[in-house]
């Protein structure tokens, strides 16, 4: 169980950081603009609920 929650924790982490920024080819594309509000509370979501698992599976390697 502990496996399975750092594994979700990392899958998450992974998204958060390849939706924030990965490494395009932007070329001569304009700049984009701002992150609109729903997308700024859907990362915000994704961010608590990567925390939520870290800290579950933080405490699970502490009882163990």
């Amino acid at each position: 169980m502990r496996a399975a929650r750092l594994a979700a924790a990392l899958v998450v982490a992974t998204l958060l950081l390849t939706a924030c920024g990965g490494a395009g080819d932007t070329g001569n594309a304009p700049a984009s603009p701002g992150p609109a509000s729903t997308d700024v509370a859907r990362l915000q979501k994704l961010v608590d609920g990567a925390e939520a698992a870290a800290s579950s599976a933080e405490s699970d390697m502490a009882h163990d």
